[in-house]
């Protein structure tokens, strides 16, 4: 009489884990790939406080509003153009952040993700939170030349500053990365992207004072997703207070590149 042998079932579930799988080693895979992109680190950190140094710092005595003298306690042009500058370079690293989807989906990466059980969710937060790291990198570094070159501000003035530059810009442009990231293929994601901020930036008033621009195209800025951000970066210089139209600037463009986002990945995701 031969014995008889029972199988337990195997449940073909799988668990999904707590977070949907997000976890700070992945975070700090992402942040190591990043940190190893030299010409990443070099648009991202060098490249603002060069044009800091070029720009803003011969006008570190010029006034930046002329009824208040550095003297007696006013800020200089220097300052105006370093907040600037900062807000640059938190576009451009939480950008690269973002786009680099485009060549983790030609190298077969996202895919190998998909058959882990990370969520997408915790895939998009966390490079999305790779990328405000890397947009506070960009800042801190910009700020730093500041200060060590003679730029004197109010210590809330330096820290509402670089915390608005770093939570709009790093997540409005991290979107628009990721966006691009699932829209053009391979590196050509990043190149693309890199001249659409230039664009943006110009445009937008980061290197050139939107004041100062023809009508037509101040009446442009006005609606590029780099104009909020900046005039609410370099509110607390000015003085100009809480803009609500800049603040709606922000929050459409967000809006529409998440929105953007979510399309482009559910098609790449029936696609696999």
């Amino acid at each position: 009489m031969s014995a008889v042998t029972t199988t337990a079932p195997v449940s073909l579930e799988r668990t999904v884990p707590p977070f949907g799988g997000f976890n700070l080693r992945f975070l700090g895979i992402e942040l190591k790939r990043r940190i190893r992109n030299y010409r990443t680190l070099v648009f991202t950190v060098v490249f603002p406080v060069a044009m800091y140094f070029m720009v803003g710092y011969p006008q570190r005595d010029v006034p930046l509003i002329d009824h208040q003298p550095i003297a007696s306690g006013g800020l200089s042009v220097a300052a105006y153009i370093m907040v600037s500058m900062a807000v640059y370079g938190a576009m451009m690293s939480a950008t690269a952040s973002g786009a680099a989807v485009a060549l983790e989906r030609s190298l077969g990466w996202s895919r190998q993700l998909r058959l882990t059980p990370l969520s997408p969710v915790a895939a998009v937060a966390t490079k999305v939170i790779a990328g405000m790291l890397f947009g506070l990198l960009a800042i801190v570094a910009t700020y730093l030349a500041g200060a060590l070159t003679g730029v004197r501000m109010s210590w809330s003035q330096w820290i509402v500053s670089a915390l608005v530059a770093w939570l709009l810009g790093a997540a409005v442009f991290t979107a628009l990365g990721l966006m691009m990231g699932y829209l053009v293929p391979g590196e050509n994601a990043m190149q693309l992207t890199s001249l659409v901020i230039v664009f943006l930036a110009f445009i937008g008033g980061l290197f050139y004072p939107v004041s100062m621009m023809p009508q037509v195209l101040q009446d442009v800025a006005a609606w590029t997703p780099v104009f909020g951000i900046g005039e609410l970066s370099r509110a607390p210089l000015t003085g100009a207070g809480f803009d609500l139209g800049a603040f709606l600037n922000v929050l459409l463009w967000l809006a529409l590149f998440i929105a953007g986002t979510a399309a482009l990945f559910r098609r790449d995701t029936q696609r696999v």
